[in-house]
């Protein structure tokens, strides 16, 4: 059998490193690979905890000795997984924040309390409520610590730590399954994972010994005028409450809504506009309803040919720019529709318009072809009445 090292290698020591290089692998690898310190690096992230994890592995004897005879598999089932995480590793190795935070001014996550776990949710908001700012009720429901026990769980001094896990709530297990010995985590059976026992005829009526319970909250979530769809709303405090730590967080999401006239892109609006060929050829109006119920008017003027995807810039009309006073721009692109074979009656206007102009261009040069034969005939003074002379300048 091939002995395993992928932890060795992993902290960067032979397999037959002393316990003391053991600690000096784990700690320059620690120091390094951080989060706090490549607060921009999952990849760091990822290789701080597979450093912990080793190094939580290979310094417990009794685990490095099941790795080193039967390699990861004699480590399932709660061996390798069922252990302390890469942080707390970190914060007990180290003896606390002070040489990590002192070192990179940032502290380590887990100098303080313990918080509960953060409630996210997705608020989804059409883009009309984006434009003009708005406030929004949102209601939840979150775990508060009991009123009637203040988060005991039963009457004062009825709640005992269970002494078969001593109050992790988890029991380490071993198995012998041929030569083989495998360790595994399941939960306390005396407690049922809880840590504590209270017998029944002390647990609180209120939360029936769970020492929390469900309450509906509502919070008021600013939404503010121009907020971009990603963007994180946190209500700090707001989360679940649980005994010994300190309240979770509430964060909302905003999702912005497909809109059915706009597209946006940052702080602009994207329009498409459907316009006749007349429309296109002769110049008109089309109206533009805003978002905040404002009609805008957009003229084409006669001689501004309007081909097929064109567009129109209108400065200043697009989405408020969040946190600041400006606004972006709103983009027209026109859709030229064309008439079908049934519907040419806007043709038929644009070929009499067409006809009319060819007739007084017709009528302008027979007057130039009269009045030119007229000053060619000097000798002649008699001239047809209703008739003019025309006499051409010179250049």
């Amino acid at each position: 059998m091939v002995k395993e090292t992928k932890y060795y290698e992993c902290l960067g020591v032979d397999p037959s490193a002393t316990e003391a290089q053991l600690k000096t692998a784990y700690k320059k690898g620690a120091l390094k690979f951080h989060p706090d310190k490549n607060k921009n690096n999952p990849e760091a992230a990822e290789k701080f905890k597979e450093l912990s994890h080793a190094y939580e592995i290979l310094s417990d004897s009794q685990k490095r000795a099941i790795y080193d005879q039967y390699g990861e598999e004699g480590l399932e089932g709660g061996g390798a997984g069922g252990g302390m995480n890469a942080e707390d590793l970190f914060s007990q190795f180290f003896g606390g924040g002070g040489a990590f935070g002192g070192m990179f001014g940032g502290g380590m996550r887990d100098t303080g309390p313990k918080k509960a776990r953060t409630i996210h949710h997705v608020h989804k908001v059409n883009l009309e409520d984006i434009y003009r700012g708005k406030v929004s009720k949102l209601a939840l429901q979150k775990s508060v610590i009991c009123s009637g026990c203040e988060g005991r769980g039963g009457k004062e001094g009825a709640v005992k730590e269970c002494t078969g896990c001593n109050g992790s709530g988890m029991k380490t297990m071993m198995r012998q399954m041929g030569p083989m010995i495998q360790r595994f985590q399941t939960v306390c059976p005396d407690c049922n994972g809880e840590g504590e026992i209270i017998r029944d005829k002390d647990r609180c009526k209120k939360c029936n010994g769970k020492k929390t319970v469900v309450e509906r909250k509502v919070l008021h979530v600013h939404v503010d005028k121009g907020v971009r769809d990603g963007h994180k709303i946190e209500f700090r405090g707001e989360g679940d409450q649980m005994p010994g730590v300190m309240p979770g967080d509430v964060v909302f999401e905003i999702e912005q809504k497909p809109h059915p006239r706009f597209q946006r892109k940052n702080d602009d609006l994207f329009y498409q506009a459907e316009i006749d060929l007349l429309t296109a050829l002769a110049g008109g109006t089309i109206h533009i309803e805003h978002l905040d119920d404002r009609w805008l008017t957009v003229n084409i003027a006669p001689g501004e040919v309007i081909v097929p995807d064109a567009i129109k810039v209108i400065h200043g009309q697009g989405m408020p720019s969040f946190r600041h006073h400006d606004f972006g721009n709103l983009y027209i692109k026109f859709d030229v529709k064309f008439p079908e074979k049934d519907q040419l009656q806007n043709l038929d206007l644009l070929e009499k318009d067409f006809e009319l102009e060819d007739i007084d261009t017709t009528e302008n040069s027979q007057a130039r072809a009269h009045g030119a034969a007229g000053a060619m005939d000097e000798d002649d003074d008699d001239v047809p009445p209703g008739a003019e002379r025309v006499q051409c300048a010179s250049q």
